[in-house]
């Protein structure tokens, strides 16, 4: 049997016969995915191809075969819904499992080194998921790991989640072309945070229009604004920053926002909401948009902050589904990375 364009050997085949896996040369042509600069625009549309099919074919099907046999680790040293759900489920639904791996809960609690942890894990497992604070301390892990790590969020960037995102885009506005991302144009509003910077790198490489609204002292990084905008000249698109909210919304395809105070910012909390309050995505600020815009956002949301339940819950609102394809674009990640012979 077929699928994707790639043959399937039967599942029932057993014993020292061939497993039915992906094909063997992962998307980014890299050991890991560490950030939406280890793919290139090309790679980026075979994920979604890959997530397209997957999301419509029936489970179990043929792909619930591709990861027999396979085991990804969960390192995650912050909380999580989605990433730690849909990276679980999606590995079990390719036929491999997933180990939860709060940092807490392991030696590397109690002083032993990041190094020996990385190597001996790869000698257990096949793959790993990240999710820590420094995007220094997940290169580290990767260098030192002889399998795959992937980012499962940093303070710097969720390459993730913004793959999930314009999986997402590309699904409401029903065009899988590679010229899908020509003429729209995507607007975040909020802190320029690490949902804001791989939203940029991604942009930069699919040729979108991305605007930021944001105040000067909660801008996106520089070092990837610097390297987005090189990018955005190769691929004709273009990535503003902007402080006024209503300027970066107008026009836009699709509205972006995140949480205000991220994980490990509390302290910061009250500064932030008085800084970020004219930011907040509502009704008034969707009507600068296209009448056909589509509001997005990353969850968890606080409804009144900078989002209001009338637009999170509204009939533009893609949230749900949005979320949804995590699972999909995360399927297809693990396809590529894990799949490798």
């Amino acid at each position: 049997m077929t699928l994707l364009g790639h043959s399937i050997p039967d599942p029932g085949i057993v014993g020292d016969g061939p497993r039915a896996v992906p094909p063997a040369t992962p998307a980014g042509g890299t050991k890991d995915l560490l950030a939406i600069s280890d793919v290139s625009c090309s790679q980026i549309f075979r994920l979604f191809r890959i997530a397209r099919e997957l999301k419509a074919t029936p489970r179990p099907g043929p792909a619930s075969q591709w990861l027999s046999g396979l085991t990804l680790g969960l390192l995650f040293e912050k909380p999580s819904t989605r990433t730690r759900v849909s990276f679980e489920a999606g590995m079990h639904q390719l036929g491999g499992q997933a180990l939860f791996l709060p940092s807490d809960t392991i030696q590397l609690s109690r002083g032993e080194s990041l190094g020996d942890t990385a190597l001996v894990l790869s000698r257990y497992l096949d793959g790993l998921v990240i999710r820590t604070f420094e995007q220094a301390k997940l290169e580290e892990w990767a260098r030192h790991a002889t399998i795959p790590v992937i980012n499962g969020l940093t303070d710097l960037c969720h390459p993730c989640q913004a793959l999930a995102d314009l999986f997402t885009l590309m699904e409401v506005k029903g065009s899988f072309a590679d010229d899908a991302f020509e003429g729209l144009k995507l607007a975040y509003v909020g802190d320029g945070n690490n949902v804001a910077n791989s939203l940029i790198e991604a942009g930069a490489k699919v040729g979108m229009h991305v605007a930021i609204g944001c105040p000067p002292q909660y801008q996106p990084d520089p070092g990837i604004l610097e390297r987005s905008r090189e990018e955005a000249g190769r691929t004709g698109a273009t990535i503003e920053i902007v402080h006024d909210p209503a300027v970066a919304a107008e026009n836009a395809d699709a509205l972006y926002t995140d949480v205000w105070t991220s994980m490990g910012q509390e302290y910061e909390q009250i500064e932030r909401l008085k800084a970020l309050a004219p930011y907040q995505l509502n009704e008034r600020l969707l009507h600068r948009a296209k009448p056909t815009a589509i509001a997005l956002h990353c969850l968890p949301a606080h409804r009144g902050e900078e989002i209001t339940a009338a637009v999170l819950d509204g009939p533009q609102s893609v949230v749900l589904q949005q979320a949804e394809n995590r699972l999909h674009v995360q399927k297809a990640i693990l396809t590529e990375w894990l799949g490798r012979p």
